[in-house]
């Protein structure tokens, strides 16, 4: 019989990474300061001051520390947590040259999959089949260029990332202490220490350090609940998984597809996703950091409701998708409403 983790052993897993996610920030923020290293306000960006960039760098070493704590303590994970530190040391370190010198998207994108491939082979020498390999594959490069997409205004970034992993830790935490229940609480945690430096007012981003370490952990925390075999979810409620994630993944597809009908440069920064449209005509950054919160706890309570009903694929994959289309109306609803996207001065 599974017995769930206890509420102490759940706290420090969650409050020792949110301790030392803070602590590492401060850090990260006097070297930023130090090293000149600041985002310039410009018309592709969503800032009005200059400010340093990189803080991300305390939710990787986190989130690194805590993948090969949990290597040393489910080695049955060992080789999956392997290759997920791998690839999250490959992603962290092509974001933090990025952050300090402009890498070129056909190199940043490269290492973005070989750090996919390293996941996705992983899972085949362990033995869990194609299919989650392939998941794990499309996972890590979609999210990881996601977040990096996302990752615009004050507190966005981190705190959908955090709402995702507190909903995966969810229903990890269903059965016995587990690989993907501490990686969540750790996930989460970090990016709680970091939210205090960026929102409401920010005092450091995130950096492509950052944006891209978050992505990759999120994708191998969704491929830990998925394949481990205590607390997970039936292979048949899969596509709930997608919900926490559902905000970020609709608003970053549908431009990302309007700007490549457009024949623009879509790799090339810019200020038309939907959140960027929506804070530029309120003026402000926290609101709408608020709404996608709201927007991805509902989700994230819709994933973990269905997951309990114990439904069929069909139904979670038609749960999954109407959430999706609703998402993306809301994401239409923005991009009429905003007219030119011509706003107000938005405060950092």
């Amino acid at each position: 019989m599974n017995v769930p983790a206890p509420p102490s052993a759940a706290a420090a897993l969650f409050l020792g990474p949110a301790a030392a996610g803070a602590g590492l920030t401060w850090l990260a923020l006097r070297y930023a300061r130090r090293r000149g290293l600041l985002d310039e306000p410009g018309e592709r960006r969503s800032h009005s001051v200059a400010t340093p960039r990189g803080g991300g760098i305390s939710i990787t070493l986190v989130v690194l520390a805590t993948i090969f704590a949990l290597g040393w303590a489910h080695p049955q994970l060992r080789l999956v947590l392997q290759a997920g530190a791998v690839g999250l040391v490959l992603v962290a370190t092509v974001g933090w040259l990025d952050d300090h010198r402009p890498l070129s998207a056909r190199t940043r994108l490269l290492v973005h999959a070989l750090s996919a491939a390293l996941l996705g082979g992983a899972l085949l020498v362990d033995g869990h089949g194609l299919l989650v390999a392939a998941i794990a594959f499309v996972a890590v490069l979609v999210l990881v260029n996601v977040w990096n997409f996302m990752d615009g205004i004050n507190g966005l970034a981190a705190s959908q990332a955090a709402i995702a992993a507190a909903g995966y830790a969810l229903l990890a935490g269903a059965g016995s202490p587990s690989g993907a229940l501490g990686l969540a609480l750790a996930l989460a945690g970090a990016c709680c220490g970091f939210l205090p430096f960026n929102f409401p007012n920010a005092r450091i981003f995130l950096g492509d350090v950052g944006s891209g370490s978050l992505g990759l952990a999120l994708a191998l925390l969704a491929t830990l609940v998925m394949v481990e075999p205590r607390g997970r979810p039936d292979p048949s409620a899969w596509p709930l998984l997608v919900l926490p994630l559902a905000a970020f993944l609709v608003d970053a597809s549908l431009t990302l597809g309007r700007r490549i009908l457009r024949r623009e440069q879509w790799w090339a920064p810019h200020v038309q996703h939907a959140y960027q449209v929506w804070s530029r005509t309120l003026g402000s950054h926290a609101p709408v950091t608020f709404a996608y919160a709201g927007w991805s706890l509902l989700a994230t309570t819709l994933m973990a409701g269905m997951i309990l009903m114990e439904g069929t694929f069909i139904i979670a994959a038609a749960a999954t998708l109407g959430w999706c289309l609703v998402s993306a109306a809301g994401w239409l609803l923005l991009q009429c409403t905003a007219g030119s996207g011509k706003g107000r001065i938005q405060r950092t």
